[in-house]
């Protein structure tokens, strides 16, 4: 097998000496991009490297004169500076960071707060409501209360910045000093809790600082780059791909709302772009969409076979042959990453041959996330890459196609469930992570992703079919927004599973096509186009019921399908 080659990269044991690094190579250059909306218009507020690094070392202080050394802070908002700041803060100071979905429900926050033991939490404003019925139940174990922003009748965070300025500067250094322990819990994390009740998974900096190595020695991140946090920061690929930017001198900027994306691409020149299939998806379907409607489709595909035989011959033409195309993502997007789950192959490869760096990774929250990726060295449309440098895979239990289940091994590692010895028995087994995630890996060592093992639907014949793979093909009728496959009893015998499929329709294009049609009308045609994404598969993969609706699928706050509620949902 040829050499692994990889790029220029510093190791690291812990997140401080990322921050510390950062500060030392890149003082002046912007870390983080604020928006202000005034009466009189826009403002920018630019927070450099050196700024960060004060003001984190500021907030750490007086976390410290408020007792908290050594104990959990949550953190619950949107993705802003704000937020960075207060992660940040407890990373370097050895307060357990314990992120928080801001769209969880007041009884599952509260839940969260008290499972997690936390003492204090940093809260984003509009989140007021929740935070202010918390705490007037009093159960949790919350002792502050901290705004990030001034709000009345709570601790401000720019109050504490203030005060720990103040104790810096009378020469208090115990935060500054403080030596991290890298290998001890250091960040609590609550999964998305996609079938059952989430579980907190405790993650050490120094497996988050080996997977932030470990991307960088294949990603190609540079300083020069704009980054667009878009992926929610409470969830580790979001949070992870924070600290990825930061040890790398990017730039990173503020979406002002998923409507916005496109306006906010160009308004900050961003250049790198990571996100989950959806979205990645999403973006390409409305590259696309534009194409078609200036009559371009078949010039632009022309034009990308033109372009990909010069590409044989070392002769890159595509960003000045796609640059209208390029513009409509602001003109200097050049590399997207997407995680999570599957990525469309065709998406993947459409990005591509426009000349936008497209790969996909694979991980998950108790994996600090990253496990494989795909990089410059090593793409192959359909995988996720191979494994990072310190991170070994294998696949066991395998079947008669050599798909079996993905187990991991690496400083990246959960070090277990949080006050769950039996969930974490149940998945860490001498010392390797069982991820209940089903794959092969081919003879180039690529590793592919097949489905979740529990999704995997069993057939009587003993065959077997994974939804994902249906999903992705249904999902590509325009008239489908998105796509739920599972298994159905058959009707004459419940023993009997059939494929069946909800399908959620997408009311614009369906407008547009066929004004107001009936639903039943709807439904012939888009079922006559699943009995052509039939003739795809092998028969006993055939799609033999569909169900058809306009409201949109349950899922988690990282748009991954509740599969065992839209079950329930659809046996209702």
């Amino acid at each position: 097998m040829e050499k692994e080659k990889f790029r220029e990269a510093t190791r690291f044991e812990n997140i401080k000496e990322i921050l510390y690094n950062s500060v030392k190579l890149y003082p002046n250059h912007v870390a983080f991009v604020t928006k202000i909306i005034k009466d009189k218009g826009v403002e920018y507020k630019n927070t450099t490297y050196k700024k960060l690094l004060d003001e984190v070392n500021a907030l750490g202080t007086a976390l410290y004169n408020l007792k908290l050394k050594g104990k959990r802070i949550a953190i619950c908002g949107r993705n802003r500076y704000e937020w960075a700041l207060a992660h940040l803060s407890c990373l370097l100071g050895g307060v357990v960071s314990v992120p928080l979905d801001k769209e969880l429900q007041v009884e599952e926050l509260e839940d969260s707060l008290v499972r997690s033991k936390a003492e204090a939490i940093i809260f984003d404003e509009k989140y007021e409501d929740k935070i202010k019925t918390i705490k007037d139940n009093n159960k949790t174990q919350i002792k502050e209360y901290i705004s990030m922003s001034t709000l009345k009748g709570f601790t401000s965070l720019l109050d504490l910045l203030e005060k720990g300025k103040k104790i810096l500067n009378s020469g208090n250094k115990e935060y500054v000093n403080h030596e991290v322990d890298s290998k001890g819990m250091s960040i609590l994390l609550f999964t998305s809790g996609t079938t059952s009740k989430s579980k907190a998974v405790m993650l050490s900096q120094y497996g988050i600082a080996t997977n932030v190595y470990n991307m960088q020695l294949v990603e190609p991140i540079t300083d020069k780059d704009v980054n667009i946090a878009f992926l929610p920061f409470h969830h580790i690929f979001g949070s992870t791909a924070m600290i990825v930017m930061l040890a790398c001198g990017v730039k990173t900027v503020f979406t002002d709302g998923l409507r916005y994306i496109q306006k906010n691409l160009k308004e900050y020149k961003v250049t790198i772009f990571v996100g989950v299939p959806l979205l990645v998806d999403k973006m390409y379907e409305n590259i696309e969409k534009e194409i078609e409607k200036q009559n371009k489709t078949k010039l632009i595909n022309v034009a990308k076979k033109v372009s990909n035989g010069l590409l044989k011959l070392h002769i890159d033409i595509r960003r000045k042959l796609f640059k209208q195309v390029i513009d409509g993502l602001g003109g200097e997007m050049r590399f997207v990453i997407s995680g999570g789950a599957p990525l469309d192959k065709r998406t993947a490869k459409g990005f591509n041959d426009l000349g936008i760096k497209m790969v996909q990774g694979y991980g998950l929250t108790e994996t600090s996330p990253v496990i494989a990726a795909e990089n410059d060295f090593k793409m192959k449309l359909g995988s996720v890459g191979v494994p990072l440098k310190d991170v070994q895979v294998e696949i066991v239990n395998k079947d008669e196609n050599g798909i079996g289940e993905i187990r991991v091994k690496g400083p990246n590692v959960m070090l277990g469930y949080y006050e769950n010895e039996e969930a974490t028995n149940s998945v860490l087994k001498d010392g390797w992570f069982y991820t209940g995630d089903l794959g092969y890996i081919d003879k180039d060592g690529f590793l592919f992703i097949t489905g979740r093992r529990k999704d995997m639907i069993v057939l009587k014949n003993g065959k077997k079919v994974f939804p994902e793979e249906v999903e992705t093909l249904v999902n590509r009728i325009p008239e489908v927004e998105e796509s739920f496959v599972f298994g159905m009893p058959e009707e004459d015998d419940k023993t009997k599973i059939k494929i069946a499929v909800k399908v959620v329709y997408n009311k614009e294009v369906v407008k547009e096509k066929y004004g107001n049609i009936e639903e039943e009308k709807l439904y012939d045609i888009i079922w006559n186009k699943i009995k052509d994404v039939n003739k795809t598969f092998p028969p006993y993969k055939y799609i033999k019921h569909m169900i058809l609706t306009d409201k949109p699928l349950i899922k988690t706050t990282t748009q991954k399908i509740k599969r065992n509620e839209e079950i329930k949902e659809v046996l209702k």
